[in-house]
C-alpha cells in the first residue's frame, strides 16, 4: 500500500496498536487495516535480582511504556509525516504469570514477582496435590499460597491480584479484567465455562479457613475471551500512555493477554493440532490439543489459548540469556583488540559457526540456567560450562553446545508430550530471536523435537504484533467468526513460510546429547548447592 493511503489510515484511526512487555524489551507495533505492521517502537529493559526476587519496579514499567510509545509515535511521524492521535483498537500483552498484588487504595503491597522466580516449590507441590492439576511455581496462585504459608503480612490487605498485562490494562482503562489465556497462568481455567474452575476455587478458599477478609474470586480479575469488550482508554490512561498528550481517549481495548497467547496468534497456531515454539529469553512450546491428556505431569502445563482452546505447554525459564552473555564477551574481546563489531552480525556469524561443529559437540557440555528450571528441578540458576581434558574444544563446538543447551530442557518437556502422551501436531511454527539466523535455530529445533518447523516472514514481529491482531479481532470480526478462522482466512491468507524437516543425523546427535545432558545434571545440582 502506498504512503498516501497509509497516511490516511493513520489520520482516520483505522490502525491497530499492540504493546508487549517482554523480558528484555517492551515493543509496540502499529498495523494497517490489512494487518501488516507499518510502524514500531521499543524500549530495552532488564529485570533485577533484589533480595532473591526477580523483579521490575513500577517506575520501570511506566517509564518503559512511555518511552516505547514515544518511539512508535516518532516512527509514524518519520515514515508518514503524521501525528498519531487515535487508533482503531489497542491491546496490551506481557510476560505471563508472576505476582502483582494491591490494596484497596491501589498501592502495590509486595515487589512484583516475575515468571522467572522459582521460590514457591512448597506451595506448588501442595496445590498440585490438592487440585490434581499441575500448578507450576511461577503461577500467581502458587506465589499467593507461598506467601500464605510463610505468613506474609501483606496478604491480609489484598484487594486485587493480577499479572503485568492486567495491571497495565487496569491503569489504562479502569477495568480489572484479563484475557483467558493470561488468566490460565494465574489459576486453572475451565475451557468449557471460560473462567476459573469452581471446585478448585472452593478448595483454595478452604485452605485459607476464613483468616482473611477476602475470598479468592474477590481478588482475581474477571476473565474475558478474545473479541470481548475489555473497556476503553480513559483520559487518565491516554495521559499515562502518551506523555505528549496527543493520543485521544475512548479507544477500545481487547482483553489483555500473556505472551503465550500472543505467540499463538502471531504464528497462526490457534487451531487444534497446531503448535508454536517461542524462543528468546525463555523458551516454550504450545501444542493445541484435540483431546484431553491422559495424565497430569509436573513437566507439562495445561493452559488455554485466547479463544479458550485447550493447550499443553512445556515451559523453560532459560533459553538465550547464556548465549547472549557469551556474545557480549566475544564482542568485548574484539573491541579490546581495536575492532568494531556489529552485534547482529556477530550473532549471525557465530550461529553459523555452530553448524560446523561436531554432532556430539566434541564432548563439551553446557547448562544455560540463569534462573531456576523446574522441569529439571533446579530452584536456582548457575550457568555452567564443562569439558573433559580430551574434548574437542574449538569455537564451532563451543557454539554448538550452547545452542544445544538452549534447546535441551524444552526437548525434555516436549518429548513427554509427543512420546508419552502421544499428542499429535500437524504444524509447528517457530518465532523469536533464536530463529533469526537462517539455517541454524530452525534446523536444530526441528531435529530436537523430531518435527518439521516453519518460520514465517512475520516471525520477527512477535507478540506485539500478536496482540495488535487481537485488538483488530476485537474491533472488526464478523458475528460468530472464530479467532482461528479470522487468522486463517484474513490475516495469514497468502502468507509465506519456510518449513525445515529434521535432519536424521542431527536428530540422532541431539538425542545422544540429551542423554549426556541428563547424566550431567548432577554437576548443575552441585553448582546450585555449593556456589552461593
Amino acid at each position: 500500500m502506498d504512503t498516501a493511503k497509509r497516511r490516511q489510515e493513520i489520520a482516520e484511526g483505522r490502525t491497530y496498536l499492540g504493546i508487549e512487555f517482554g523480558s528484555t524489551r517492551i515493543k509496540a507495533v502499529l498495523t494497517g487495516e490489512d494487518y501488516a505492521p507499518i510502524a514500531s517502537g521499543a524500549h530495552d529493559w532488564e529485570n533485577r535480582l533484589e533480595n532473591g526476587i526477580w523483579t521490575y519496579t513500577l517506575e520501570d514499567i511506566w517509564s518503559g511504556l512511555q518511552d516505547c510509545y514515544s518511539s512508535l509515535a516518532a516512527d509514524v511521524r518519520e515514515k508518514f509525516g503524521q501525528e498519531l492521535t487515535s487508533v482503531g483498537a489497542i491491546g496490551i500483552s506481557a510476560m505471563m504469570h508472576g505476582y502483582m498484588v494491591f490494596n484497596k487504595e491501589g498501592k502495590l503491597l509486595a515487589p512484583f514477582r516475575t515468571w522467572r522466580n522459582t521460590i514457591t516449590e512448597e506451595a506448588s507441590e501442595k496445590l498440585t496435590e490438592l487440585f490434581q492439576f499441575t500448578i507450576p511455581q511461577r503461577w500467581s496462585i502458587a506465589h499467593l499460597y507461598q506467601c500464605i504459608l510463610e505468613g506474609a503480612e501483606h496478604v491480609k490487605d489484598m484487594d486485587f491480584m493480577t499479572t503485568l498485562a492486567g495491571y497495565v490494562h487496569w491503569k489504562l482503562t479502569g477495568r480489572k479484567v484479563l484475557g483467558v489465556g493470561d488468566a490460565s497462568g494465574m489459576f486453572p481455567i475451565d475451557s468449557a465455562t471460560g473462567t476459573y474452575y469452581a471446585d478448585m476455587v472452593e478448595k483454595f478458599d478452604g485452605l485459607t479457613g476464613g483468616r482473611y477478609p477476602w475470598k479468592l474470586l474477590d481478588i482475581l480479575p474477571e476473565v474475558l475471551t478474545a473479541g470481548e469488550d475489555a473497556g476503553s482508554l480513559t483520559v487518565g490512561g491516554a495521559a499515562l500512555l502518551d506523555v505528549s498528550g496527543k493520543l485521544q481517549a475512548g479507544i477500545p481495548l481487547c482483553p489483555p493477554e500473556g505472551d503465550v497467547g500472543t505467540g499463538m496468534v502471531a504464528t497462526n497456531s490457534v487451531a487444534q493440532r497446531t503448535g508454536n515454539v517461542s524462543a528468546g529469553t525463555s523458551i516454550f512450546a504450545m501444542l493445541v490439543l484435540d483431546r484431553e491428556l491422559r495424565s497430569t505431569r509436573p513437566e507439562v502445563e495445561l493452559v488455554v489459548g485466547p479463544d479458550r482452546s485447550q493447550v499443553a505447554m512445556a515451559h523453560c525459564n532459560n533459553c538465550t540469556s547464556d548465549l547472549n552473555a557469551w556474545m557480549g564477551l566475544f564482542k568485548e574481546v574484539a573491541e579490546t583488540l581495536g575492532m568494531t563489531v556489529d552485534t547482529g552480525d556477530l550473532f549471525v556469524k557465530m550461529f553459523r559457526k555452530a553448524m560446523e561443529g561436531d554432532g556430539d559437540c566434541g564432548g563439551l557440555m553446557a547448562f544455560n540456567y540463569f534462573s531456576g528450571e523446574p522441569i529439571t528441578k533446579m530452584e536456582e540458576g548457575r550457568p555452567l560450562f564443562l569439558r573433559k581434558p580430551d574434548s574437542a574444544f574449538h569455537l564451532a563446538n563451543f557454539m554448538r553446545v550452547h545452542i544445544y543447551s538452549a534447546l535441551a530442557t524444552l526437548k525434555i518437556g516436549v518429548d513427554i508430550l509427543l512420546k508419552d502422551e502421544k499428542v499429535e501436531v500437524d504444524r509447528l511454527t517457530g518465532h523469536g530471536g533464536f530463529f533469526k539466523t537462517k539455517g541454524v535455530g530452525q534446523n536444530l529445533m526441528a531435529a530436537a523435537l523430531h518435527t518439521p518447523v516453519t518460520v514465517m516472514e512475520t516471525a520477527g514481529e512477535g507478540g506485539a504484533w500478536g496482540i495488535a491482531l487481537l485488538a483488530a479481532y476485537r474491533k472488526d470480526r464478523a458475528e460468530g467468526e472464530s479467532l482461528a478462522d479470522y487468522l486463517e482466512n484474513r490475516v495469514f491468507a497468502g502468507q509465506k513460510g519456510e518449513t525445515v524437516a529434521p535432519d536424521p543425523k542431527d536428530e540422532a546427535a541431539i538425542d545422544a546429547f540429551i542423554e549426556s545432558y541428563k547424566a550431567c545434571l548432577a554437576a548443575e545440582r552441585a553448582a546450585v548447592d555449593n556456589l552461593k
